[in-house]
């Protein structure tokens, strides 16, 4: 797999860029708007893009579809598969929690449902492994680890309380 550099765009979202197998360099640039760009340079000014193909979230699906899914996505579901009764979701902070502004120790999630909360993603920053004390709000994202009923508890919890 090619190395892929990661630059961040104040103002504008993330580059991640790669040189191929043949030498050309690409980029996709995702825009905090979720716009996509996938950009190809001239070989003899890596700071000059040849050609700009600008794609709305329907058309990055699609073309990750196309190209055979994400390599984090393959390898998620080869792990699920290779460690029987595990499940890895992504649950949303939903509007309305009683959960928000509150912190992670408050959902006792994995007392009540064994499921464990090992990230949270907030807008572009992800936090990993954040402890009890961190504290929730609307929007973020939780990636929850356990047994896929522990995980659909979860969800529940974060919606009702």
């Amino acid at each position: 797999m090619a190395n892929v550099n990661e630059i961040r765009l104040p103002g504008v979202g993330v580059r991640y860029e790669f040189v191929t197998s043949s030498g050309a360099r690409v980029a996709v640039i995702h825009h905090r708007s979720g716009l996509r760009e996938l950009v190809t340079y001239e070989e003899d000014d890596p700071d000059t893009s040849r050609e700009i193909l600008r794609l709305d979230p329907e058309d990055g699906r699609t073309l990750v579809e196309l190209l055979g899914g994400s390599h984090v996505a393959q390898e998620l579901a080869k792990l699920r598969q290779s460690v029987e009764g595990l499940a890895i979701d992504w649950l949303p902070v939903p509007a309305g929690t009683p959960y928000a502004g509150r912190s992670i120790g408050d959902t006792q999630a994995r007392t009540r449902t064994g499921a464990s909360i090992v990230a949270v993603l907030r807008g572009e920053e992800a936090v990993p492994a954040p402890g009890p004390e961190f504290e929730l709000r609307e929007d973020d994202t939780l990636v929850v680890v356990g047994t896929t009923r522990g995980v659909e508890e979860l969800a529940v919890i974060l919606r009702s309380g």
